[in-house]
């Protein structure tokens, strides 16, 4: 499969060297096309993975990953450009985090509660179908759920449930056992909500290698 990444830092690079390792082709995207964080992960890969603009990247994909911050997510959604993005499965793994004050950051007022930076970007491009997931975790645990012992919980939500399930597949393919849906997108507001607790858990423990898991 072809597989676009819009962002170029740990998170994007981490999910994108995955998605070759299973296979796929992956071109990823930024602001410009010489980027030099995209230039260096596609030098150190093979001819499967290659680089451009957002706009580029969102072509190039069937599937495309949202792996940027999320002050500069939707800009990014913008410049990868609607018509790009249209019909195609959009997967948000960002979080409307804040750091303007430093450590911890806060959620952005306006993308929680009552909204989401998911919402957000399926407001932003209508016709995408997108699915929130991997989004309550630390980006080397999104592809290899092995590093925290035993069973514990990836979440997942959009509004097409088609979609949901070639998500699962990925997510599958990345070694998760455990996938709760919540729903349609809106779901999104409880994932990102979550992760005011995952920083503070993070500099309790001085590691960010845990996650969640839901007892019934």
């Amino acid at each position: 499969m072809k597989i676009g990444i819009l962002g170029t830092g740990m998170v994007g690079a981490t999910i994108g060297n995955k998605l070759l390792q299973l296979g796929h082709q992956v071109k990823m995207g930024s602001r410009t096309a010489n980027n030099e964080k995209a230039m260096k992960w596609v030098s150190e890969n093979d001819a499967s993975a290659s680089q451009g603009t957002f706009s580029d990247a969102a072509a190039y994909g069937e599937v495309v990953f949202v792996c940027t911050k999320g002050e500069g997510t939707i800009d990014a959604i913008k410049a990868a450009g609607a018509d790009n993005l249209n019909g195609k499965i959009v997967v948000d793994v960002s979080n409307p985090l804040d750091f303007s004050k430093g450590m911890p950051p806060s959620l952005y007022p306006a993308l929680s509660n009552t909204n989401s930076l998911g919402e957000e970007i399926q407001k932003t491009v209508p016709g995408a179908k997108v699915v929130k997931t991997l989004n309550t975790m630390n980006c080397i645990l999104m592809v290899n759920p092995t590093m925290v012992p035993g069973e514990h919980d990836q979440f997942i939500c959009g509004n097409d449930e088609a979609a949901k399930a070639a998500v699962t597949d990925i997510l599958k393919s990345f070694g998760w056992t455990s996938i709760i849906d919540l729903g349609d997108i809106t779901g999104a507001r409880a994932t990102e909500m979550l992760l005011p607790i995952w920083v503070r858990l993070m500099m309790k423990f001085q590691s960010p290698q845990f996650n969640f898991k839901i007892v019934k």
